[in-house]
């Protein structure tokens, strides 16, 4: 893909995109851009502002952005039944026209690269080589599975241990589908559970998260152009009553959401009434284990990758440190120093290293916990306060011997702070390690990768790294155990999520 130089990439030429070519006070309903109206408070006061107004920030300044309006149940109703038209047709169609669409939809993404990049830096704050990563993972995705619905056969024969018959297998779209996707990751939540979901034969309704839609609604435009039939893919912009629309409409079949667990646990209420099939991926606080026998300065690399990347707002963000007695105290003197050296800033300077968190109400969630921590007594070896800057900056923190009954050892942060304790032996490691009611993912470090794996057998997870930065590929299904949510995502077990399968007896 031909990309610029990120020194190109400048925050003028992403608001350039943002009044030129995002469409802001509309939803993309049956294949076109829907004005949505403004809803006053008082319509005989003209001092009232109106209701639907919604304000996008820019978070290295705290300045704003743009200002939109944010669709109602009334979209989702008008949404719902364009998507319910569409389904007969769409998912008739052949696997081949399906993958030329989820071709398109990349190819489309990769012309668009750096003006997608600048975006997601504009709206979300990080780093620009980090928002270059999660566009190129959405572009991979959307080719992913375009190969996997053209491998999947359409009818496969099952073995039995009867005589006189055959037993045949096919697979059929689960129906309409509700995705909500949180402000995090832009496109790249998106692309996990759209391009699925379009592979499958369902038709959708996308609520992006209200707080970064300068990316995602870039979508709407792509479709246009690759002419995506009317009422496949419908983008609503819009707050929590539009997610409650769709979570509980009839027509929906499917919801999936990414999110919180408190959100979570009301979708699946909402999802609850008609039975709908459902996914959730919720909340993490996962753990690093780092052996005695690890390498020091690769595993602080490992540390710092995995809880400062994108400001430590990642759901498989290894917050929770549980390190060898016997290197400890030289680990954290290592960490200390590296954690103190990054650079943090505008993400689109080129050096900066940890960018703002995504909002002033992320902000105030991650100054929760440090005023907690201080509560708690907790040993700060490093950070634990808001940056004196325009924007939503916090330093990246660290808490050493840290005991199970903090708060912050508990409870989810998404935000840069980690949590440290120390373990004797594998036994007491793996038990930290599922000390918590969240299991995501985790990441194990030692060159000895025999007592890894055996441990990674042991760690309740749905996804581990041994030795390896958090690298999320295509081909891996993605989803926790506990709390952490329902389903997985990617690989094959994503297509078979917006699948339902069908046997078929005949006589043989």
């Amino acid at each position: 893909m031909e990309m610029l130089n990120s020194t190109d990439l400048t925050r003028e030429t992403a608001i350039q995109t943002a009044q030129n070519e995002v469409v802001l006070n509309a939803a993309y309903i049956n294949g076109d851009w829907v004005t949505i109206e403004a809803l006053a408070t008082d319509s005989g006061d003209a001092s009232f502002d109106n209701i639907n107004n919604h304000t996008l920030y820019d978070p290295n300044s705290g300045e704003v952005i743009a200002t939109t309006r944010l669709c109602t149940s009334t979209h989702v109703e008008q949404a719902v039944a364009a998507a319910d038209e569409a389904f007969a047709g769409w998912s008739q169609t052949t696997v081949s026209e399906r993958a030329r669409y989820l071709n398109a939809i990349a190819e489309s993404m990769e012309q668009q690269f750096d003006k997608l990049v600048g975006l997601s830096v504009l709206n979300n704050g990080k780093p620009i080589e980090e928002a270059k990563i999660d566009v190129g993972d959405a572009i991979a995705c959307y080719r992913y599975y375009a190969n996997l619905i053209t491998e999947q056969a359409t009818w496969s024969k099952v073995s039995t241990l009867e005589s006189g018959i055959r037993l045949l297998k096919t697979y059929s779209p689960v129906g309409i589908c509700a995705l909500i996707t949180p402000w995090n990751f832009p496109m790249v939540t998106t692309s996990w559970k759209l391009a699925p979901a379009l592979a499958a034969g369902c038709t959708v309704l996308l609520k992006p998260s209200e707080v970064t839609l300068l990316p995602e609604l870039m979508l709407g435009n792509i479709l246009s152009e690759i002419g995506v039939p009317k009422g496949v893919v419908n983008i609503l912009p819009g707050a929590a009553e539009v997610g409650t629309a769709m979570t509980s409409h009839p027509l929906i079949d499917k919801v999936s959401f990414t999110g919180s667990n408190v959100v979570g646990e009301k979708v699946m209420v909402q999802a609850a009434k008609g039975i709908k099939d459902i996914s959730l991926e919720l909340g993490g606080k996962s753990a690093i284990v780092v052996c005695a026998d690890a390498n020091i300065d690769y595993a602080c690399d490992l540390i710092i990758g995995g809880i400062f990347t994108n400001a430590g707002q990642i759901c498989s963000a290894t917050s929770r440190l549980i390190v060898h007695q016997d290197i400890a105290k030289q680990l954290f003197d290592t960490l200390k120093v590296k954690t103190e050296s990054l650079q943090i800033g505008d993400g689109f300077a080129t050096e900066t290293q940890m960018g703002p968190l995504v909002s002033e109400q992320q902000l105030n969630q991650v100054k929760k916990f440090f005023d907690i921590a201080t509560a708690e007594n907790l040993n700060c070896l490093t950070g634990g306060q808001l940056l004196e800057a325009s924007g939503y900056f916090v330093t990246p923190t660290v808490y050493t011997n840290v005991p199970t009954t903090s708060q912050l050892w508990m409870e989810e942060v998404f935000g840069p702070v980690l949590v440290c304790a120390t373990f004797t032996d594998d036994a007491e490691a793996i038990r930290l390690a599922n000390d918590s009611k969240f299991a995501l993912a985790a990441t194990i470090v030692s060159p000895d990768e025999t007592a890894a794996l055996e441990m990674a057998l042991q760690i309740k997870a749905g996804h581990i790294w041994i030795n390896e930065q958090q690298i999320v590929l295509p081909e891996a299904g993605w989803g926790g155990f506990k709390q952490s949510g329902i389903g997985r995502e990617l690989g094959g077990d994503g297509l078979s999520a917006y699948q339902k399968s069908k046997h078929v007896l005949l006589t043989d």
